[in-house]
C-alpha cells in the first residue's frame, strides 16, 4: 500500500532511526514520525526571528528597484510600500506551504513525492540542495562581516569558524533550539529593534518622497522573493505544529510582521547614509549602545545559518532517508565553513536568487494540487511514488513565465530569455510582477492538467 498523509513512507520502518528518548526532539532520519510538540507560539517566535536578519537591513536596497549600474529607481517611501506589499504575498505563500507539513508531518523534499513522483522529486530537491548550502555559506559570511564591524581586531576567519561552530551545535538539536529561539532570543531581538527605532528616528532623515514609484513592482517582488526563499524548507519544520492552522498563522503572521520592521529600519538606516548600501551599517553603530544592540542581531543571526543547513541535512534525506541527520548536521557545518572561508560568495548571490525563483511556480503547483485538486487525500510519499509528469510541465511552465519578466542578473541565462523576449516580441511591463504571474500560471497550468488526468 502506498504511503499517504499521516503515515510514514513505505518501506522505511523503524530501527536506526528511532526518535530521542523523551520524544522532543528529530528522530534521526525518516523512519520515525516527526514529534508534534511545537506550539502557535514555538513556530511564531522562530519565524518571526528569521524575519529579522542582517540581510534586511544590507538588502534594504534591493527594494529601491536598482538598475544594472546599481542606481535605485524608487523613493524610499515607495520602497516601503513596495516592501509590505511583497512581505505580505510572500508571507501568505508561505503559510500556504506550512501547512501540507503539519498535515502529513512529511518534511518539504518528502512531499514533494506527491506533487512529482519519488524520482522526479529528487530534481527540485538537488536544487534545493544547492540553494540551501549557498544561503548558508553566505550567512556565515554577513555573520563575520558584521562581527569585524563590531570589532576588528580579531581575524575574520575566527568569527567564521566560531558562527560555523554554533550553526553545527543548534542543527543537532533543532527542536531544542526553536525553543530557546522563543524564551529568550526573541525578547532580545525585540528590544533591540525598539531601541534602534528610537533612534534612529530622532535623526534628521531627509525626504523619504525624492524618487520614483515606476518600477514598483520590481521592489515588491524583491521583498516577495526573500519570504519565498524558505518555502522550499518550511514544512521540514512545520511537520512538528500541533495543528495547522497554527502552522499557517506563525509562518504568515510570524514572518511577515518582523520582515516589515527590519526592512522599514533598513530603509531609514539606508536613507541616513544617502543611499550608501555599503554603510548601512553605520547608524546602527554610531548611536549610544549601537554596537552592544547590534551584537544581539550579530549572534541572532546564527539562526539563519542554522535553518539553512538543517534542512539540508533533511532534503538529503529524501535522496537517503536511512542517512542520520547529525552526521549530516556535522558534514554540512564543516562544508559550508570551509567554503566561508575560501570562496567569495558575493559572486554566487545572483545565482542563489535564480535558483530560488523556480520555487515560485512550484508553489503554485503544490497548492492547487494539494488544497484543491486531491484536497489533501491520497498524498503518496511513498518512495515508489508513480512519476507525475504532468505536474512538471505545469511548474516549467510557471518558471518560463517568471524567467520571461525577471530574467535575473546571471550572464548567460539572462542573455538567453532576453533573446526568448525577442523571439515572442515581448517586453515585460513594469508593473508585472514575476512571482505573481509565474504562480498564476503554474497554478492555471496544474488545475488544467489536474482536470484533464482525472477525466
Amino acid at each position: 500500500m502506498s504511503a499517504v498523509v499521516g503515515k510514514r513512507p513505505s518501506g522505511e520502518g523503524p530501527g536506526r532511526g528511532s526518535a530521542t528518548a523523551s520524544g522532543t526532539e528529530v528522530p534521526y532520519t525518516l523512519d520515525q514520525p516527526a514529534p508534534k510538540i511545537l506550539s502557535f507560539w514555538d513556530q511564531g517566535a522562530f519565524w518571526g526571528n528569521l524575519g529579522v536578519s542582517l540581510f534586511a537591513f544590507s538588502g534594504a536596497y534591493t527594494v529601491l528597484a536598482p538598475d544594472e549600474q546599481g542606481t535605485p529607481h524608487l523613493a524610499i517611501s515607495a520602497g516601503i510600500v513596495a516592501m509590505i506589499v511583497g512581505t505580505v504575498l510572500g508571507g501568505l505563500m508561505l503559510g500556504v506551504a506550512a501547512v501540507p507539513g503539519a498535515r502529513t508531518g512529511q518534511p518539504a523534499m518528502v512531499l514533494l513525492r506527491g506533487l512529482f513522483g519519488a524520482r522526479l522529486s529528487y530534481v527540485p530537491t538537488v536544487l534545493n540542495i544547492a540553494q540551501l548550502i549557498g544561503w548558508g555559506t553566505f550567512e556565515l559570511v554577513v555573520i563575520a562581516d558584521a562581527a569585524r564591524a563590531l570589532y576588528a581586531g580579531v581575524p575574520r576567519w575566527t568569527y567564521v569558524l566560531a558562527a560555523g561552530l554554533i550553526t553545527t551545535v543548534l542543527t543537532i538539536w533543532p527542536l531544542g533550539s526553536v525553543r530557546v529561539l522563543r524564551r529568550y532570543v526573541t525578547i532580545a531581538v525585540g528590544i533591540a529593534l525598539v531601541y534602534f527605532y528610537v533612534q534612529l528616528l530622532r535623526e534628521p532623515l531627509p525626504d523619504l518622497g525624492v524618487g520614483s514609484w515606476t518600477r514598483f513592482w520590481v521592489g515588491a517582488d524583491a521583498a516577495l522573493a526573500v519570504s519565498i526563499s524558505w518555502v522550499p524548507m518550511a514544512a521540514d519544520y512545520t511537520r512538528h505544529s500541533r495543528t495547522a492552522r497554527g502552522a499557517f498563522g506563525a509562518a504568515a503572521v510570524g514572518y511577515s510582521v518582523t520582515q516589515i520592521v527590519a526592512y522599514v529600519l533598513g530603509l531609514l538606516a539606508l536613507a541616513l547614509v544617502a543611499g550608501d548600501s555599503g554603510r548601512v551599517f553605520d547608524p546602527f553603530l554610531h548611536v549610544a549602545l549601537g554596537t552592544v544592540f547590534f551584537a544581539v542581531f550579530v549572534l541572532r543571526e546564527a539562526d539563519q545559518s542554522f535553518a539553512n543547513v538543517y534542512s539540508t541535512a533533511v532534503s538529503i534525506q529524501n535522496l537517503a532517508p536511512r542517512a542520520d541527520r547529525r552526521v549530516l548536521s556535522v558534514a554540512l557545518g564543516v562544508l559550508i565553513t570551509v567554503l566561508a572561508l575560501w570562496i567569495n560568495i558575493g559572486n554566487y548571490a545572483s545565482f542563489l536568487s535564480l535558483i530560488g525563483s523556480v520555487f515560485v511556480p512550484m508553489l503554485g503547483v503544490l497548492a492547487v494540487d494539494f488544497f484543491v485538486l486531491r484536497r489533501g487525500h491520497d498524498w503518496d510519499v511513498s518512495r515508489t511514488a508513480p512519476s507525475r509528469w504532468g505536474m512538471i510541465a505545469a511548474w516549467a511552465l510557471g518558471c518560463a513565465a517568471y524567467q520571461l519578466v525577471n530574467p535575473g542578473t546571471v550572464g548567460w541565462w539572462r542573455r538567453f530569455w532576453t533573446d526568448v523576449q525577442g523571439w515572442l516580441h515581448f517586453t515585460p511591463p513594469s508593473w508585472v510582477s514575476a512571482s505573481l504571474l509565474s504562480f498564476a500560471v503554474a497554478a492555471l497550468a496544474t488545475r488544467l492538467i489536474g482536470r484533464r488526468a482525472r477525466t
